[in-house]
């Protein structure tokens, strides 16, 4: 896995009052439009010889950071007829460890192989004393903590040279050290970061019932401008909770969550995860129609609160 690169610190200490230049790439209006699929290497053939008419694909950044081989062969092929985003989990952007430079690097030159629409990474930590674990583990939500991740995301973006997404997580449990809400978490950071949010709304979903939270006051929490992408993907049910897997259709109550995020966002681009048990094309693009459509009407009636 190639989380498992050595971290590496960056020439500078991290440094809390770091601004974004005026060089970065900021992100205004995405030419990614509707529903998108995640690329897996199940498809690949499919879509280069049947070319279906998918609107973009997001690609998982952290499985092409080789300098060849035929990951990198075929998504350069696709990338020829197809937009494309990179999804990472491996910048531990809540971790004490050092930022990882080689990591960086490598992301830094796929995105200028592929060039993608957008890169996003995920709001949590993967790494402790430079050992990385198989999971992406919650944060405490405090000032202190938003302060760190925040200097921490200025400086990814300041290496990167643009801005990036981070995707609420899916917490199973709550800290007593929190001293507020998720989503007052996520607006304070994304405002000190100058950074935008993915929102994964199976992952606000799972998050609400296992943690007895009101879906619709997270989502009121959000600021408005700063949502870019969502993911809607399927859980599975246990008997006390709800297991975040992404590997089933999405679950109805995430649709009717989806439709309330719309609502607020506006038609944002929309891509169906599907991590696990990957089942073929065509059932990807059943759900990926059934966003389209949601997508369409919204874009048509201008419904926006």
């Amino acid at each position: 896995m190639t989380t498992e690169l050595e971290s590496q610190k960056f020439e500078s200490d991290i440094n809390p009052n770091l601004q974004i230049n005026g060089d970065l790439s900021c992100i205004k209006s995405p030419s990614i439009q509707g529903a998108g699929i995640g690329l897996r290497s199940l498809h690949y053939q499919y879509i280069l010889t049947q070319k279906p008419k998918v609107n973009w694909f997001e690609v998982l950044s952290d499985n092409y950071f080789c300098a060849g081989g035929l990951p990198l062969f075929h998504l350069e092929k696709i990338r020829q007829d197809y937009p494309v985003t990179l999804h990472g989990v491996g910048m531990s952007l809540g971790s004490t460890d050092p930022l990882n430079l080689d990591y960086l690097t490598r992301l830094k030159n796929l995105a200028a192989k592929v060039e993608p629409d957008l890169i996003s990474d995920h709001l949590s930590w993967i790494s402790v004393n430079g050992h990385y674990l198989n999971d992406l583990i919650p944060l405490v939500y405090t000032e202190e903590v938003m302060n760190f991740v925040a200097s921490r995301i200025l400086q990814v973006q300041e290496f990167l040279g643009r801005q990036i997404l981070i995707e609420n997580p899916s917490p199973y449990l709550s800290f007593t050290d929190s001293t507020m809400s998720e989503w007052e978490f996520i607006e304070g950071l994304v405002k000190k970061a100058d950074c935008y949010l993915l929102l994964d709304v199976n992952n606000l979903y799972v998050n609400a019932i296992n943690n007895q939270i009101d879906p619709l006051n997270y989502l009121d929490g959000i600021p408005k401008t700063r949502v870019k992408q969502i993911h809607l993907a399927g859980y599975e049910e246990k008997e006390n909770y709800l297991l975040d897997t992404h590997g089933y259709p999405v679950h109805p109550p995430v649709w009717e969550l989806y439709q309330e995020a719309l609502i607020r966002f506006g038609a944002v681009p929309t891509l169906i995860e599907w991590d696990t048990d990957i089942p073929s094309f065509e059932v990807l693009m059943a759900e990926a129609n059934k966003a389209e459509k949601l997508l369409d009407f919204f874009q048509k009636s201008g419904n926006r609160e």
